[in-house]
């Protein structure tokens, strides 16, 4: 492998340990239906605003969302809008629950 495909795989794994977190995932998945302050979001996901902020901050420095200031609220949205990702993630979960249910049976 060379140095550049190196780097960008290393950039890609970055971007998955930022995400790798229940909280976080949830956020991304809260995003990509429409934008959020952390107001909301804090209510969302039933945890205090410092927590939600420093989730955001990491997901913010991966890249994966930005912010925008609306008067005194800050905005949270994708950075990039197709993060289909998600998707195949729920249908590994369905696969690995119905094998699970299959092996059980």
């Amino acid at each position: 492998m060379d140095a550049q495909t190196r780097d960008r795989f290393a950039l890609r794994a970055n971007i998955l340990k930022a995400m790798a977190h229940p909280t976080r995932l949830f956020i991304v998945d809260a995003l990509s239906h429409h934008e959020q302050c952390v107001f909301k979001l804090a209510e969302l996901i039933e945890a205090d605003m410092s927590t939600v902020s420093r989730h955001l901050k990491i997901l913010k420095e991966a890249g994966v969302i930005k912010d925008e200031k609306q008067g005194t609220l800050v905005y949270y949205h994708l950075n990039v809008p197709c993060v289909k990702f998600l998707d195949c993630l729920e249908m590994i979960v369905r696969k690995t629950v119905n094998n699970t249910l299959t092996l059980m049976q």
